[in-house]
């Protein structure tokens, strides 16, 4: 006798990993097409061209879980490289040290930064403000706020060794001589610079570090939990006893404080301070929750299917460059796959429903 729910079971196995069958079957079609795309160079240049969304991408996870969204991370991302680069140029010109005056940058960009999530969170959550409003409202005051800063011209002339810790990597290794911790060998001859193979970018490191950090804290705590009970039903969450309104603050400075640090790893990476920085990350990162398994109605997101969703955009991104393939074509692509998520996330509910009933 043919089985056949044993096929309708494998369908709805692949439909609930749609993201990451996407994902591996990306990254093969780009690898059997593309110039050298699967080496360990492009897929840590892919990483690094994705710690912007990803970071952006893990606060928003939290704000969507509760049925709100955060449209003021993308010049947040600005707001801080300017405050993070300015603050270094100062306190050096000052006569601080190089490491003090880019601690206290940084410091300074991640802590100003928790600023603007508090009032976010403070009007939608005390003024009863429709997130879109309030944080559409933040955007163009911290875009507003950057560009003062800097007096519309990007910040330059940040401490030198700046460039040591953005650019570095994790592990250096010449083959059958050298492997090195943190610090690249000197006195490499040209031969040598060529055949040193460098492992896991430092921005790469920092930015799981904290993604592994808020994951946990989102899967395995009762602040997780309080987030999807809001999302879920807010005044079921009331009854329950969950200080909804205190706990909705945290969860936009949590968003505030993801976007503050993507731009003190764009200061990193770029060496520079910019209004605009990640104005453009926007839409991508929110794309990367909802291509995750994140609903738009709260309730429902993991930040493991928001990392895969950034990814996917990344990979993608990186593809198209390595076939020489106009990057405007990548909207288009990011569109299509964003619709495709949204009817997954609309009919898949009922199409494993009626199969557990069967």
């Amino acid at each position: 006798m043919i089985n056949y729910h044993k096929p309708k079971k494998i369908g709805i196995s692949i439909l609930r990993r749609w993201t990451l069958i996407f994902l591996l079957g990306e990254i093969l079609f780009f690898g059997l097409v593309g110039t050298n795309y699967i080496s360990l160079n492009n897929l840590q240049d892919i990483l690094v061209a994705s710690t912007t969304v990803l970071l952006l991408a893990t606060g928003e996870t939290f704000v969507i879980i509760t049925g709100g969204i955060d449209l003021s991370v993308g010049f947040m991302v600005g707001f801080s490289s300017v405050i993070c680069a300015k603050v270094m140029v100062n306190l050096e010109t000052a006569g601080f040290s190089q490491v003090a005056a880019i601690s206290i940058g940084v410091l300074a960009a991640l802590l100003l930064g928790l600023i603007p999530g508090f009032i976010n969170g403070f009007l939608v959550a005390k003024l009863r403000v429709p997130s879109f409003i309030a944080t559409f409202g933040m955007y163009g005051i911290a875009y507003g706020f950057a560009e003062i800063i800097c007096n519309n011209v990007p910040v330059h002339n940040l401490p030198s060794s700046l460039g040591t810790l953005g650019h570095g990597y994790l592990f250096y290794w010449l083959p059958g001589k050298i492997f090195s911790f943190l610090n690249k060998p000197g006195n490499l001859t040209r031969d040598e610079l060529k055949h040193l193979i460098v492992i896991i970018p430092n921005v790469v490191v920092i930015t799981f570090i904290f993604i592994a950090i808020f994951a946990f804290i989102l899967a395995k705590t009762k602040f997780g939990q309080h987030t999807y009970a809001i999302g879920g039903n807010i005044n079921a969450a009331e009854r329950a006893g969950v200080n909804v309104k205190t706990h909705l603050i945290k969860v936009y400075m949590i968003s505030s404080f993801f976007a503050s640090l993507a731009g003190v790893m764009y200061v990193l990476q770029y060496i520079t301070g910019r209004a605009p920085a990640g104005s453009a990350r926007l839409l991508d990162a929110i794309t990367a929750v909802v291509i995750g398994g994140a609903s738009l109605y709260g309730g429902k997101g993991t930040i493991i299917g928001t990392v895969i969703g950034a990814l996917i955009i990344s990979v993608l991104e990186i593809g198209l460059v390595n076939l020489s393939i106009p990057t405007y074509n990548l909207y288009i692509a990011v569109a299509c796959i964003l619709i495709f998520a949204v009817l997954i996330d609309q009919f898949s509910p009922e199409l494993i429903q009626k199969e557990e009933e069967i």
